[in-house]
């Protein structure tokens, strides 16, 4: 039987690169960018040449895979889309979600819920939605 992996991926307007430097930064990883201008025989829309076509961000038990949007449509970032950490370290999913809050906003603090695990939510200053989840080992 093979394992299936869910892997999110991101669209931003012309940030890709900060994003998931940043996301690196929080939470450690290889970082791979290819822009546009390095993809062998694919056309290159007029202002993309410098632009992100496709990003991996493989880190400890998670990859994020991101691109700049279509040219000429307008991404709304986060709306639909939450990524969701777990894990039974509390000290570094604590690390970690008081590390994408920076710049952003916490919509719900970490703390114990009443299903017995630590829960939080924020939305980082790119608008991607988080949700934190510590269980008990």
């Amino acid at each position: 039987m093979t394992q299936t992996t869910l892997i999110p991926y991101l669209n931003f307007n012309g940030e890709t690169q900060q994003a998931m430097k940043f996301y690196q930064q929080v939470l450690g990883g290889e970082l791979t960018l290819q822009r546009f201008k390095d993809a062998p025989g694919m056309p290159v829309p007029p202002g993309y040449e410098e632009k992100i076509l496709h990003a991996r961000l493989e880190a400890e038990g998670l990859v994020i895979m991101a691109s700049e949007g279509k040219p000429g449509v307008q991404v709304k970032a986060g709306d639909n889309v939450h990524l969701s950490l777990n894990g039974t370290d509390a000290d570094k999913l604590t690390k970690v979600f008081n590390g994408l809050s920076a710049g952003g906003h916490v919509d719900m603090p970490l703390a114990r819920q009443f299903w017995g695990d630590t829960f939080g939510a924020l939305t980082d200053k790119f608008g991607i939605h988080w949700m934190v989840n510590v269980t008990k080992p």
